[in-house]
Parts: C-alpha cells; structure tokens; sequence
C-alpha cells in the first residue's frame, strides 16, 4: 500500500489532488452523498435519501477476523450479530419444547440429539439470502454499491480499494461514517487473539465449538452462552464484575440465576490470564479468582471473547432521521429516551425506560413507586417448569398521575411483550391508564396490566390463581 501511495504522488503530486481538479472542471461531486458502512445504519440512510431523489452511493467492506470470517452486505445484525443469534437462540428453545412435548402426551424418543452443522447450514444459508436481498434493495432504489475499503483524500473524496487492490476515487457532497463496530480481543492476554474467536467467528463455525467458555457479561455473552448451553453444550460464562451492566441488576440477576439453573455454569469475579493451545487442539485457560485469591485452570474446545455491538433498531431510525435532515429539510434529531430492547437468554429479559437503580437517582426514592409480580406462565404449569424467575416489574413517578418510568420483564416472548407496551410509555402513559386497560386472557402479558403489589408494602407479590 506505500508503494502504492508513493508511486501516485510521483505522477500526480499531492494525493488528492487530481480528485479535486477533475471536481473543479465539473463543478460537482458525482454523489449527492456516500456512505461508508453497508449495516443497518448505513443502508436506512443511504436507502431514504435515494427516497429524495438523490444521488447516492454505499461503500461497504468487511476485514476478515482474525480467524478469517468474513461475510456479506448487511452489518453485525445480519451476518454475525440479531438475525443468526436469534434463529440459535430459537434452536434451543425448541429442544426445551421437546422436553415439555412429554407431559402434554407427545411420545419422543430419547435420549435427542442436536447436530449443529445442519442448524449451522440452514442459518448460514438465510443469512446470505438476507445479504442478496440488501443489494437487490439498493439496485431498486438506484443506489451504487461498491465492494471496497474507503480512506479520506480530502472532505469530499474517497479512495476505495477492492480485495484485488484495484483502486476508485469517489467524491460526494456528503459523506456519512455508519462502520458501527468489531468485537475485540483482549490483547493483553496471552493466546487470546491466537487461540480465542468471537462472534464475529461464532455464527460461521461449521462444526460445534464443543466446550465453550465466554468470557464476558453483555448481552451477547449471556445470549450465546445460553443458546450453547440450550443445544446441549457444556458453556462456562467468566464474569469479572456484574452482569447486562447498564441494565436493571435486579433482572440481570434473575436472569443468571436462570441460566444457572438452566445448566450453565458461572465463573464469578474471574479473569483470565493466558490461553494455550494443548495437544488435540484443546485450549487450557488460566484465570484468576479475585474472591479467593486463587489461581484456577481448566481445558475447553472453544474460548469466545464477547463484546457490545449496538442495537439495529437505533441505528436504523438515526440513519432515516440523518437523511432527512440532509434532503428532506426536517431538523428532527434521534430520541435516544425509551428504547425498547429484549436480551435474548433462555428466559428472555424485555425492557423499555429506565431502570429502578436510573429511576431512584433521577428522582430520588422518596418519589420512585415500583409496581411488581412473581408470576408463573400458563405454558410451564403442565409442564411442571420452574418459573421462579419468572418476574415484572414497573418503576413509576409516585406523583399523583404516576407516569410510567420504565417497564422489565422476564419470561416467555418478551421481546413481544414489550415491544407493544413501549409505544404508551414512550407516549407518557401512566399507572392509572394501564390498569384501565383490559387484558387478554390468558397470556404473560396479561400479567402487566393487573400489577398492583408495590415493593414499599413489602407484601408478597407471588401471583395466585389464573
């Protein structure tokens, strides 16, 4: 690449400079605006202001991982981040079904057995159905794809370089940075980037990853330790401090607890030191246990460093909101308040607005009311399931119209649950409106809307009869 840089400036002078006379004589850019990035964000942009009328390019290139993944058109969602981690995590609710089929009088052979290279297959395969569906998108609505890595000449020029080394110059008007982000590997480590994968690898993988140990306590790290463990893999999560940080930790702590009980074992206050590589490709982690001050060690297949992409959803409305500041002359600016967001664990966390621990610090104790329910979903009750952790809760203003602060629930579906409750919080609804509303029976939901225990009482909030 130096060679490269320095043989253009022999015969075209300053880099960029060509770029910007060519640009000077034509008086224009050839883009009205060019985004760099082809995930969620960057697409939503680039497909809206084509809506306007414009003009518009996507530049997208993904660097293979360390251990050599790449992937197509589409982002983390599609190719290694919601879309794969969502039809996993459906692979191991369904083996928990068929656990449950015995008691509704379904005759299953056991002992069941999972294959993963068929489960990989199938969602490699809609994966990269996702990936041509993007570019059919794009060839739709006019927009120019290019299949190149972008670095700045100058504002308004790019210089784009295929995988073959073939260079293009781009210019625009506008030029939008939607590259989102990569899991990273704790360098500091040793053998972590050698021996170690992330979920950038994970989704790819073509045989099981065996004994798997995840480092980390983010979403992702829960969501694909829980799938593991839900398939029939022995998964180890290493947590160095508290779990979902960010999230409401009295449901991150139910939510491990299930986990645990769900057969996934957790390391806690523990961090590793270095991994090796033994003979038949085992690695042995060496960790260390802050609570005991001990030095421990054990062989797994797999070791998966787990990071925190950010949520598509978010992306796609600020990527929309940007291209109509830029073309549709509207100054509405992203609402970052009141995003609805599910972990996807075995029992599944689902919550809008904020936290009790946000709530109490924003407002002060005194003035936080918080409305909750142990519950126990029909489904589990046949099914003789422990739905200990089964819970919801709803923080609210004390203040007479006690607008609703933020909303949490653990249990079956909660992603859909909650998507359908955000829209009245994000439009202020209150206690007494909630309870006005009527439930349908009988459903988890249901549960929401008949709160009315609050943890200032100290009663107990187990709920009883249908």
């Amino acid at each position: 690449m130096a060679t490269l840089w320095r043989r253009r400036e022999r015969f075209l002078g300053v880099p960029g400079r060509l770029c910007r006379t060519v640009r000077a004589l034509s008086g224009k850019n050839e883009y009205d605006l060019l985004v760099i990035g082809g995930g969620s964000g960057g697409l939503a942009c680039a497909k809206e202001a084509a809506q306007f009328g414009r003009k518009v390019a996507v530049l997208d290139y993904v660097e293979p991982s360390p251990q050599g993944r790449k992937w197509g058109l589409g982002g983390t969602c599609v190719n290694v981040g919601c879309i794969p981690k969502k039809l996993m995590h459906q692979a191991a609710l369904l083996g928990s079904a068929l656990k449950d089929a015995q008691h509704y009088g379904w005759n299953i052979a056991q002992p069941v057995h999972h294959t993963w290279s068929v489960m990989a297959h199938a969602v490699q395969n809609h994966v990269k159905s996702l990936n041509w569906g993007h570019r059919v998108q794009l060839q739709d609505k006019k927009v120019k794809y290019f299949n190149m890595k972008g670095s700045f000449s100058d504002p308004h020029t790019i210089r784009g370089l295929t995988k073959a080394g073939k260079e293009t110059i781009v210019t625009a008007e506008n030029i939008v940075i939607a590259t989102g982000g990569r899991p990273k590997y704790p360098t500091h480590i040793a053998g972590a980037l050698e021996y170690g994968i992330t979920s950038d690898d994970l989704f790819w993988l073509k045989e099981s990853p065996g004994k798997t140990l995840v480092v980390g306590a983010s979403y992702v790290s829960l969501e694909c330790a829980g799938f593991l463990t839900g398939i029939g893999l022995d998964t180890t999560v290493m947590m160095r401090s508290i779990p979902l940080r960010g999230f409401d930790q009295q449901m991150a702590s139910l939510v491990t607890e299930h986990m645990e009980h769900y057969g996934t074992r957790f390391l806690k206050r523990c961090f590793p030191t270095k991994v090796e590589k033994l003979e038949g490709n085992r690695l042995q982690v060496t960790w260390k246990n802050t609570d005991l001050g001990t030095e421990e060690t054990d062989c797994f297949d797999t070791v998966m460093w787990a990071g925190r992409p950010e949520l598509t959803p978010t992306a796609i409305a600020a990527g929309k909101l940007l291209a109509r500041r830029l073309f549709g002359q509207s100054s509405e600016l992203m609402d970052y308040d009141s995003v609805p967001t599910t972990v996807f664990t075995p029992l599944e966390y689902g919550c809008v607005g904020l936290s009790e621990e946000a709530a109490v610090q924003c407002y002060g104790s005194d003035n936080v009311e918080v409305y909750h329910a142990y519950y126990k979903p029909l489904e589990f009750t046949v099914a003789e399931r422990d739905a200990t952790q089964c819970y919801i809760k709803m923080v609210c203003l004390r203040e007479r119209e006690q607008r609703i602060l933020g909303l949490h629930f653990i249990g079956p579906n909660a992603g859909e649950v909650i998507q359908g409750f955000a829209l009245g919080i994000k439009c202020g609804a209150t206690y007494p409106q909630l309870m006005k509303t009527v439930g349908i029976h009988p459903t988890c939901a249901e549960e929401i809307i008949k709160l009315h225990i609050t943890k200032r009482s100290g009663l107990d909030a187990t709920v009883t009869g249908c």
